[in-house]
């Protein structure tokens, strides 16, 4: 499995016309070595890859268990009296194009590198895990089992008087209970504050007037992610609200459609045609389709790739330039927030397959009154 991701980036390294790559963020490390230890907040590693070789750059703490789990890269153990630069002093001469990933580096790592290496260019690993395997589709399925899970417990846990923060603890204790971690921490939002795409979950209890009740959460099991947002009442909705909530409700299933029909004709025109299923497209759909309805249009984009990471490409937006191909994993999520009265928002995971669209999170979506 490795060795195929290393020659996929090996190619990469080669069309890009570049000698070698270095790379730092965490979860593509993890992509390439299997190794998944490293901190999420701490810079404990790189890669340094070329046609010619291959290092994960770490310490002593992690040495060991490199040498055991890592065998198809060297290791280069840094420390005190030996840093990544003796690294890149080795191989300067041979290296007169070094791609990085630009997003990811500090200031102070691109003035290091920049020190050895003058031809710099921006390097896009990410795109390499849009294509998922059936082993790595069958870990992000189990994430959405407990996701669905989840949400099935703490919907029933919702009382007048509850906090914001109380109902994404239980979220989080139930997810971990189930051998999880959260994906990302829970955005729980009631009443008024659904108006707010990405709320900062806090102090506020549930009264009976809060009818908007927001549940954005994932859970993250053997590296794999999943994401999956509900919007549930507390209480009978409004004409107003039901209106909203069925509106989205439709965009997501104008997306879907469309990616079906866009898929059919691709297996029957393909070949004369060459035509893809352009990401962007799809989030017009759904776009379109809620400002048709008298509402605002959506204030983020319609979805994103899941995988190691929660947000990860292919990215789902009106500027776009991502196209969806079979084996990618990405979710689809309408919403419609109006300031001061509320939010609505419907997530979902879906898998392209080669027969067409299979959405992988489960939890209902008709309204539901609690």
């Amino acid at each position: 499995m490795f060795d195929k991701r290393l020659q996929q980036l090996k190619d990469k390294i080669k069309k890009e016309k570049l000698d070698a790559v270095f790379i730092s963020s965490v979860s593509n490390i993890e992509y390439l070595t299997g190794y998944s230890n490293f901190s999420k907040d701490e810079r404990e590693a790189y890669v340094f890859i070329s046609e010619n070789f291959g290092y994960i750059v770490t310490d002593g703490r992690y040495s060991e268990a490199i040498k055991k789990q890592v065998p198809h890269f060297t290791l280069f153990e840094r420390g005190h009296k030996r840093s990544i630069e003796h690294l890149f002093k080795k191989h300067k001469k041979a290296i007169k194009k070094l791609g990085i990933e630009e997003d990811n580096l500090t200031v102070s790592e691109h003035k290091t590198i920049k020190r050895h290496f003058k031809n710099l260019k921006h390097f896009k690993v990410g795109y390499l895990r849009s294509i998922k395997t059936s082993d790595e589709i069958k870990k992000i399925k189990n994430a959405c089992r407990i996701g669905d899970l989840a949400f099935d417990y703490i919907i029933k846990r919702i009382k007048v008087g509850v906090s914001e923060k109380q109902i994404a603890e239980q979220l989080e204790n139930f997810i971990k209970g189930n051998a999880a971690i959260i994906s990302f921490p829970p955005i729980v939002a009631f009443g008024k504050n659904s108006s707010i795409p990405h709320h900062q979950t806090g102090n506020k209890r549930l009264t009976i007037n809060d009818k908007l009740i927001l549940l954005d959460f994932g859970a993250k099991i053997n590296g794999y992610c999943s994401d999956m947002t509900r919007t549930v009442f507390f209480g009978k909705p409004d004409g107003r609200q039901k209106k909203m909530y069925d509106t989205v409700l439709q965009a997501q299933e104008e997306a879907v459609d469309f990616i079906a029909k866009q898929q059919a004709l691709l297996i029957n025109f393909a070949v004369k045609n060459g035509k893809q299923i352009k990401a962007k497209d799809v989030d017009k759909v759904a776009r379109a389709y809620i400002i048709s309805k008298g509402f605002p249009t959506i204030s983020h984009s319609l979805g994103h790739g899941v995988g190691l990471k929660v947000h990860e490409h292919p990215s789902l937006s009106p500027k776009s330039k991502d196209f969806l191909t079979e084996g990618m994993v990405f979710s689809i999520e309408p919403g419609i927030y109006i300031p001061n009265f509320g939010g609505v928002r419907i997530e979902d995971l879906f898998v392209l397959e080669k027969n067409g669209l299979r959405q992988i999170t489960t939890s209902p979506k008709n309204i539901i009154q609690l």
